[in-house]
């Protein structure tokens, strides 16, 4: 199974294959390799002459074949790179017999983003045999933080759970938007190599008092002053703060707790991998399920539901500020 930093581990080792075909849903993951593929695979000098960047939408299959059989002029190879390929994806199974009998002076690289090759069919088969096909997959909202940890251990910085979690709530499943905000913070961060909650507040915007995490976790230790601060706060910001964001983030963390009061275990290792967060932030997640046992977490999700239609202006028409002050109201006393 090929990953991204596989393909590009290979490609820094010399080993280069005639096709790459680069499909999925996730097109960070793709754009991550083809970028290298861009920048990386052929000398400077030689990318004029030898490396060709074309659009799905404005060639075709045959046009495709008969530019990877040419010779390269001045490299050892010539690197053809195909942006945005799901637009040939009528025609794309035409491709069999070339891949069949590539050109071994030539590497395609497909980025057929947001779609995938039926993998029953003969296309798929073939290159899967003999060329990388790479399914670039979502990463799960769950599974977020780790890849923010792992991203920036690649770049030897290290990073709180606060400001992992913080980054995570922000910033969503967007990676392209993280690894961007990452960069920022690479430059930022200085000798110490450490990215804080406070070096996230005073560089992004994010503030790491007022935001839903915080709000969880006032809900968690039923601090109910706390709670009233931070809603107070995201009506002043609405626009970063929609409700509707809130209602989702506190349906899954409640979800959580609940599977706390499911799981046959008491183990803060085994119960962090059951609700699939860091272990660090256990201790707030066993304190919620302490003060909503399983019958009360019923009756917020009814309430959390009831609120989602009143904030999309289903039999209700309430301004943010009312909206966001029943929900603390009817939380706590549920």
């Amino acid at each position: 199974m090929h990953t991204a930093q596989t393909i590009i581990n290979d490609l820094k080792s010399g080993k280069v294959a005639q096709l790459y075909f680069l499909m999925g849903e996730e097109p960070f993951f793709i754009d991550e390799i083809s970028s290298f593929f861009e920048s990386s695979l052929l000398a400077e000098s030689a990318r004029g002459f030898d490396q060709t960047l074309v659009y799905g939408k404005d060639t075709s299959v045959d046009a495709l074949v008969s530019t990877a059989k040419r010779f390269p002029m001045v490299a050892d190879r010539q690197l053809i790179i195909v942006k945005e390929a799901q637009n040939l994806s009528r025609n794309i199974e035409s491709l069999l017999p070339y891949v069949k009998q590539p050109q071994p002076s030539t590497t395609v690289v497909f980025c057929y983003k947001y779609k995938s090759l039926d993998k029953r069919k003969a296309l798929y088969k073939a290159l899967s045999k003999t060329q990388v096909v790479f399914e670039s997959k979502r990463i799960y909202d769950s599974k977020i933080p780790a890849w923010i940890t792992s991203k920036l251990q690649q770049k030897k910085l290290k990073i709180t759970p606060k400001a992992t979690q913080l980054l995570a709530e922000f910033l969503g499943n967007d990676l392209t938007k993280i690894s961007n905000e990452l960069g920022k913070l690479e430059l930022i961060v200085g000798n110490d190599r450490n990215i804080t909650a406070e070096l996230i507040e005073q560089n992004i915007g994010i503030s790491k008092d007022f935001n839903n995490f915080e709000l969880q976790n006032a809900l968690a230790y039923m601090d109910q002053k706390k709670a009233y601060q931070i809603v107070k706060y995201f009506t002043k910001n609405a626009n970063k703060h929609p409700i509707v964001l809130t209602i989702a983030t506190l349906f899954s963390f409640f979800s959580k707790v609940m599977t706390i009061h499911t799981t046959d275990s008491s183990n803060p290792q085994t119960l962090a991998k059951a609700i699939g967060v860091n272990p660090y932030f256990i201790k707030d997640y066993t304190q919620a399920a302490r003060h909503f046992p399983m019958r009360r977490i019923s009756a917020v999700f009814e309430i959390l539901r009831t609120m989602d239609v009143k904030s999309k202006g289903v039999d209700a028409n309430l301004n943010p500020k009312d909206l966001f002050q029943e929900l603390m109201f009817r939380i706590f006393n549920s």
